[in-house]
C-alpha cells in the first residue's frame, strides 16, 4: 500500500511543472486577436495569434491561472472572445521556440478591461 501510494503521489508531482523552470524571468509583450480563451483547470490559458517581423502568423499560448482563482478576480469564461485584440505581458518560455508565456497583464484596448497578476 505504501509503495501504490508513493508511486501515485510521484505520478501526480510529475505532471505539474515548475513555473520557474518553464518561464524565464524575462518579460515580452505581445499584440494580437484571441484564437481562443480556454477557462479551465489546471490552468487556464489564451491562444493569440500575432504577425511576426515577416508578417507570418504566429499562434502564442499565454498561461494564466486556474478557473476558480480567475473566477475570484471576476473574470468568466466569456471575458474574452475570438476576436477581441489584446496586449498580453509576461514571462516567455525558456524555449523560445515555443511561443508561450505566463501571464503577468492582460489588457482589452477596446474598451480599456485589463487584469495584473499579483505575483
Amino acid at each position: 500500500l505504501l509503495i501504490t501510494t508513493a508511486l501515485l503521489c510521484a505520478r501526480h508531482a510529475h505532471a505539474h511543472h515548475s513555473f520557474a523552470g518553464t518561464y524565464s524571468s524575462e518579460t515580452v509583450t505581445v499584440k494580437g486577436t484571441v484564437v481562443e480563451f480556454l477557462f479551465r483547470n489546471p490552468h487556464s490559458a489564451i491562444l493569440l495569434e500575432t504577425p511576426d517581423k515577416k508578417n507570418k502568423t504566429i499562434t502564442w499560448a499565454a498561461e494564466w491561472g486556474t478557473a476558480g482563482q480567475l473566477s475570484r478576480q471576476g473574470i468568466e469564461k466569456d471575458t474574452l472572445q475570438p476576436g477581441d485584440r489584446v496586449i498580453i505581458s509576461g514571462n516567455p518560455s525558456r524555449n523560445t521556440a515555443d511561443h508561450r508565456l505566463r501571464i503577468g497583464t492582460v489588457t482589452r484596448p477596446s474598451d480599456g478591461w485589463n487584469w495584473k497578476s499579483a505575483y
